[in-house]
């Protein structure tokens, strides 16, 4: 449904729901490692809504015949078996190139070509082939009380009818031109408004056009077919099963008849998706399989057609043939005679954020007064308590620890991981009693809901993969600063929970139904849980489902989660692409013509709508398809021209510039135009989006000024990578968050060595300084270097020698160190420092300090340089000791830094007494603790 939702009077027909109350039971936790969930519905929180007694027992409109475990939701049928407007049979059901309905008599068919179009072309509108029965497909006779669901596969189902006298089971899917039926009790019967116009009728084989549309009825041999009135009939010859097909349209409909009809009773039982990451090609492959059985004849293949999406990146199952069927995505191709099709999508990486390449100078100074107020009070101060919207607080926060961290803002990098941690682990603990802030285990429905709820997520089952994106995406954050939280002993088992309840990429786990929120053939979520529209279901934020794709990989990545990662990666590729096709349509194949839009805010199962759920407004209409901006945002940058298309959009259509969400809009422009959106920031007072700071935003911006747009032509093998270009130059960027180092070898044969949990990025064949750092490092408790200066005054103890003598060799040391640091050493310059000490009263003591430098990050410190002591006085007051007192010894050669670390440590070398060292410094005195680093140019 999207980012607000609710019922489009337009639409929808009247909801009939009888409420269930639910008595509340008794408090149970059920933990997952240190975390919990419930499995009691906490106080006054609500269930799913349905027909009569559905909202308790999902499986009351199923057979015996269907699959064990959980029901699926959130799919292009599920109207059928999550019954909400209306109760016996299902709304229509959008399966392309057929759509359906179900009705007392069977099964309504209709292949919808010709679109409806409403709105203007700069406000709202909207397109949609809509349902309208060609012919009914039934027995004869059949007047069943409601539809049921007999089974189900990864594209398919198979709906049930029964009166008590006649049975109808028939199987429809995805890109199948076919309708599989079983009978009992009757003749087979196709029933039609009108009479058919009937082309040919040869035994067993019947065609027949209705609307302009051809269809081929097939029975088994020895079967013939009567036409009378406005109905076809067979009696089957006794054998019970038929299929019909629909044409592709064109002149040769005998010749199609005659080649589809080679596999009209190899009828399909299974269809099953597997992927796979080629890690060296930087390419994700799925197979998508059909299992048939051959109720007559020896055929093993069908017919399939594919979208767009899958045809564009076909690689392996046939070839297809020349006549395409239309379609509300655009032209489907079709393979005859075939068990198996496989695509291969190019996958050009996503980062954990945008490196930063051009914070220096007065840009820091910018970005590290935006960081300060982000970092002021609460960090989820303003936003509710339900699950959308905590998810878009710590999906801020997480944004801004990812910038403060490549700035070395340790202060507000700490904050927000520190809020992100206390609040994730808050909703992961389900203690007795508690009613908010608690996933709740529902094993009906088979499904995780967090109370509070928003937009549906409880009552509908909508939205829980945008939802729950946030929270997945904020907690791979976290873990790459805190891998112990995140381990499956302490909370990593509940961030698994969520990913398995919106998106499960373990078949073997019943608990949840199997990637609940995608739809594996038509390559996108789908966002409302029953999906019981007049056209079919809806997904609005595309974005969203892209940033739970992206939190996958980010969260498989670091925590080694291959299974976790590889899902992520096949929704992300293959979503991708369908949002390139059938949200934006850059090569006006999928919008028919005369819709006058360059994009859809959502999109239907029947059409896509220029509108959402909750405004009219242009800029929010195009940006919720463009937030959250992050570092999995990149593929929108894939085709810069349909960006400047899609801007040029939004300001016909406003009037003006964009006036709310700007800052959303700027990002998204900024993948093409970069200068562009920036000096629009620098410019423009205006009010965050939400889910953005403006720090996250200037980062972005002025990141992208130097690095330009994102470059398609060269790929890594490695799943964390991206290549831009500006001005004919490449700039590679790797990032690694495991706990070694590793080389990235991109496709050009360019390689980085990428030290563990660091970012590293060339440019032009040098290095580009990823963290143009000061030279100038304060001491800064606790036990931290810092680009910035510390605040109060905060004195470190140093241990005492304790009458021994350590002269030389660091022992009980104080160490301060910050790591991230990058730049050219200056040969005429040496390391400087000034540390404020203090014995007190103490006599013979002497402090001593060694600096060390590790080059790249990789915990080798290749440089050292050990200080001759320095002898404090035995009066009260700070000394200061300094690089003046001499080097004593020195190891290694100091060479240039690329994401390096910084070492100071501080002992006692002689003496009995403690020694204080000033830490930290309060404004203005002038005793801040610093060690300088001799690099160049700063």
């Amino acid at each position: 449904m999207g980012y607000r939702s609710g019922l489009r009077p337009a639409l929808v027909a009247a909801v009939v729901l009888l409420a269930t109350v639910t008595p509340v039971l008794p408090a149970s936790a059920e933990p997952v490692g240190a975390g919990s969930y419930t499995t009691s519905l906490p106080a006054g929180a609500a269930l799913p809504t349905a027909c009569s007694d559905l909202a308790t027992n999902p499986r009351r409109h199923l057979t015996a015949n269907a699959p064990a475990g959980a029901v699926p939701t959130n799919d292009w049928w599920s109207s059928l078996v999550y019954k909400r407007t209306e109760c016996a049979f299902s709304d229509n059901l959008m399966a392309h190139p057929f759509s359906f309905d179900t009705v007392a008599g069977g099964l309504g068919v209709d292949y919808a070509t010709t679109p409806t179009i409403t709105g203007t072309a700069t406000g709202v509108g909207e397109y949609h082939y809509q349902y309208g029965a060609d012919f009914t497909l039934g027995v004869t006779g059949l007047n069943a009380p409601e539809a049921k669901v007999d089974g189900w596969t990864d594209w398919t189902v198979s709906p049930f009818w029964s009166d008590g006298a006649r049975t109808l089971r028939a199987t429809i899917g995805h890109g199948s031109p076919f309708v599989y039926a079983k009978v009992t009790g009757g003749d087979a019967r196709l029933s039609f408004s009108a009479a058919p116009n009937v082309w040919q009728n040869n035994g067993s084989r019947i065609g027949f056009s209705v609307d302009g549309h051809d269809y081929v009825a097939y029975a088994p041999s020895g079967a013939t077919w009567n036409v009378g009135g406005n109905a076809i009939t067979s009696s089957l010859a006794g054998k019970g099963f038929f299929s019909v097909a629909v044409l592709p349209g064109g002149s040769d409909r005998v010749a199609l008849a005659n080649s589809y009809g080679a596999y009209a009773h190899a009828h399909i039982t299974g269809t099953r998706v597997s992927w796979n990451y080629d890690q060296a090609a930087s390419a994700v492959r799925a197979t998508y399989a059909f299992t048939t059985q051959a109720l007559e004849g020896s055929a093993t293949g069908t017919v399939v057609s594919l979208y767009p999406h899958q045809w564009q990146n076909l690689s392996g199952g046939g070839t297809p043939i020349a006549n395409t069927y239309i379609s509300p995505r655009g032209p489907m191709k079709t393979i005859v005679g075939t068990s198996s099709f496989t695509t291969s999508t190019r996958y050009n990486g996503v980062l954990p954020e945008l490196p930063s390449v051009a914070m220096t100078g007065g840009d820091l100074t910018t970005l590290n007064g935006f960081l300060d107020q982000a970092a002021q009070g609460d960090p989820f101060a303003g936003f509710n308590n339900d699950t959308y919207w905590t998810g878009k607080a710590v999906g801020r926060a997480a944004r801004i620890a990812e910038i403060a961290d490549q700035v070395n803002r340790t202060d507000v990098r700490d904050k927000m991981l520190n809020a992100i941690r206390a609040r994730l682990t808050d909703w992961f603990t389900a203690s007795p009693g508690k009613s908010e802030r608690v996933f709740y285990y529902d094993r009906n429905w088979g499904t995780l809901i967090g109370y509070p709820a928003s937009y549906g997520s409880d009552t509908d089952l909508n939205d829980h993969h945008f939802h729950y994106g946030y929270y997945i995406a904020a907690a791979a954050t976290l873990a790459k600063f805190d891998r112990n939280w995140a381990a499956g002993g302490q909370y990593g088992g509940m961030v698994d929970l969520l990913i398995r309840d919106a998106n499960n990429y373990d078949r073997n786990d019943t608990r949840f139904p199997f990637l609940r929120d995608f739809d594996i053939f038509a390559g996108h979520d789908w966002a409302a849980g029953h999906g019981a529209f007049f056209a079919g279901n809806n997904q609005e934020s595309s974005s969203e489902g892209m940033n739970f794709a992206n939190a996958l990989i980010q969260w498989g990545q670091v925590t080694g989660n291959n299974a976790v990662r590889d899902a992520g990666l096949y929704i992300y590729t293959t979503q991708a692409s369908a949002i390139q096709n059938y949200w934006f349509d850059p090569q006006d194949q999928a919008f028919p013509q005369g819709f006058e839009h360059s994009t859809v805010g959502m999109v239907w199962g029947d059409g896509g709508a220029y509108s959402t759920w909750f405004t009219a407004e242009p800029e929010k209409i195009h940006g919720i398809n463009m937030l959250p901006i992050t570092g999995g945002s990149l593929y929108l940058g894939h085709n810069p021209s349909y960006i400047d298309r899609n801007v040029a959009e939004i300001v016909r259509n406003s009037g003006s510039q964009p006036k709310v969400w700007q800052d959303i809009i700027w990002s998204f422009q900024a993948l093409s135009k970069p200068d562009e959106a920036l000096n629009s920031f620098r410019s423009t007072n205006y009010t965050p989006e939400e889910g953005e700071s403006r720090a996250h935003t200037f980062h972005w911006l002025r990141n992208l000024s130097a690095l330009g747009q994102v470059d398609t032509s060269i790929t890594a093998n490695h799943p964390l990578h991206a290549v831009f270009s500006k001005g004919g130059t490449k700039t590679y960027v790797a990032s690694n968050l495991g706990t070694s180092p590793i080389t990235v070898t991109f496709s050009n044969g360019t390689t980085l060595n990428v030290p563990a949990g660091k970012t590293v990025t060339t440019g032009g064949g040098g290095t580009v300084d990823p963290v143009p750092t000061p030279t100038t490092l304060h001491v800064t408790s606790p036990d931290k270097l810092s680009v910035t200066s510390g605040s109060g005054a905060l004195n470190d103890a140093v241990s005492s020698a304790g009458g021994r003598n350590f002269d030389g060799v660091p022992t009980n040391a104080r160490a301060y160190t910050t790591c991230g640091i990058s730049g050219t050493v200056d040969p005429a310059k040496q390391t400087q420092f000034s540390l404020n000490v203090d014995s007190g009263t103490g006599v013979g003591n002497g402090v001593q300090a060694r600096i060390s430098y590790d080059p790249n990050g990789s915990g080798n410190y290749t440089r050292t340089e050990t200080y001759r002591y320095f002898a404090t006085d035995p009066v009260n007051g700070w000394e200061n000791y300094t690089q003046a007192s001499g080097i004593q010894a020195q190891s290694g050669t100091l060479t240039n830094l690329s994401n390096g670390c910084v070492k100071l440590e501080i002992w006692s070398a002689i003496g009995s007494g403690n020694t204080s060292l000033r830490a930290s410094a309060t404004a203005g005195e002038g005793r801040q603790s610093t060690v300088v680093i001799p690099l160049t140019g700063r």
